[in-house]
Order: structure tokens, then sequence, then C-alpha cells
């Protein structure tokens, strides 16, 4: 099946980085997102970068996947379903991580791409995503989580200020409906995963709290795998400028450190 539909070049902020808009399948529906691609090298890592939010709020940001590109990386970053023109509605974790399992099949049939270095990354929302792909799609050597929400109950929980689009998303309460949440929350779902693991928080995080990081570094143990723990006592969501820049950067020698094969 023709995953591609369209591929429509925009201009790139970095002189040595191709930038697109894209069109692929995901589950029947037209989704947009972003694809960068380094202009050097023959085989390079393809990394999927899963954003955080829902609809308009949290939406890829073109600096966020130059700077991953500019690691020497093929990045391929979904809107997510019903975004920026893309059809359908997305579902916050439900139906939609289709569009993120459809983009790492996408990213895995760029010539350019090693197969042996996929990666997926995660960022608040995404983190959910960036784990579901991963359980979904063993053949990834790394899946990070970054600030990322990995129980949906908790989130619920703790924002208030969410609740109400999760109820009308998700279809109710956790009460009411816990299934609904268990089937978003990768926790339960990671005895099938194969990837390594990197776990980046803020531990003053105000909108994904640190109990999600350290949630998932226990159930990694549990699981008997390991995680590689990054925590920031000093940093809340959003790390500041300079600092994210050097992380990223160590996050991205990690993911190349641990190809397969």
């Amino acid at each position: 099946m023709k995953r591609l539909i369209k591929k429509q070049r925009i201009p790139s902020p970095h002189p040595k980085i191709q930038l697109y808009l894209i069109t692929y399948i995901s589950d029947g529906l037209k989704v947009k997102g972003y694809m960068a691609v380094p202009s050097w090298g023959e085989k390079l890592p393809g990394l999927l970068y899963l954003r955080g939010g829902i609809k308009n709020v949290g939406m890829v940001r073109i600096q966020r996947v130059i700077q991953w590109a500019a690691e020497g990386m093929v990045v391929v970053a979904p809107f997510y379903r019903g975004n920026k023109g893309g059809e359908g509605q997305e579902d916050f974790c439900g139906e939609d991580r289709e569009d993120a399992f459809s983009a790492f099949d996408l990213l895995a049939s760029f010539e350019k791409v090693d197969l042996n270095s996929l990666h997926i990354l995660g960022f608040s929302r995404g983190g959910v995503m960036a784990l579901l792909t991963a359980v979904a799609r063993p053949e990834a050597a790394t899946v990070t989580c970054w600030n990322g929400v990995t129980d949906m109950v908790l989130t619920y929980e703790e924002r208030v200020d969410l609740r109400r689009m999760m109820k009308r998303v998700i279809g109710g309460t956790p009460n009411k409906y816990p299934v609904h949440y268990r089937w978003r929350t990768p926790l339960f779902f990671l005895e099938e995963m194969k990837a390594n693991v990197l776990i980046i928080h803020g531990v003053k995080d105000e909108h994904v709290s640190f109990k999600h990081a350290y949630m998932l570094e226990q159930v990694c143990r549990y699981a008997g795998r390991e995680a590689e723990c990054w925590y920031y006592d000093e940093f809340g969501h959003h790390f500041p400028a300079s600092d994210q820049r050097q992380i990223l950067s160590e996050a991205a020698a990690w993911m190349k450190r641990k190809r397969n094969g």
C-alpha cells in the first residue's frame, strides 16, 4: 500500500536540511505532518517525533524538527488526524495512535533510513503515543519519553483543566469507562516492548507530573528492562532553550549508540 500521498517542499531554516509538508495514509485517512531530511549521508537514523497536546495546542514546531534533523536523523513528525487539513478527528491516544504507527512505517520505507536505527520520541501527550508505538513496532531500537504522559487516569486526576476534553473524546470518566483509560495507558503493555527506553523529565513539571516518569521507570524495572533516566530537579515542562538543545543532542547520541544489529 502506498503510504505517502504528497510531499511538498517548504522553506527550511537550515541550508543543509530539506523540509517537507507531507500527506500520508493512516487507517484510511489522509494525515498531515512534517518530514526533514539532511542532505548529507547515504544511510541515516530515522526518528519518529510525536508531539504533545491536542489540535493546535502543542502543534509540531518546525524548529524542533530541524533540531533533531541537524543531529543527522531523518525525521517524520505527524500532526495527527484532523489537524492542518488532515481528515478525521483526534481522540487523545485512542484510534489516532494509528497515525503514529503509520508514520513509523512511512519512516521505515525511506531508502535513506537505516532500518537498524529507528527511533521514537514523544513529548508530553506524545509520550503515550511513543510508548504505544514502540509496543506495536518491535523493530524500533529506542523510545524516548520526554516530559511524557504515561498514565491516562493520572492525567485525568491531575489536569482538571483537561477533564472536559478528556470526557468528550474518551467517552466519559475513568470510573465510568476504565477500559477506555486502560487502553490508553501504555504502562499495562510494556512487557511486550523490545525497545531501549530513555526517560527525560523535569521534576518541577507543572503539566505532566514527575509521577509519570517515576511510574514508567518502575514498570520498566518490573518488566526486567533497564531504563535510562535523566531527571532534572530545576526544570518544569519546558526546559530553558540552551539546556534543551544540549539535552537533545545528548539524547540523539544515546539513540545512535542503541541501534539494532
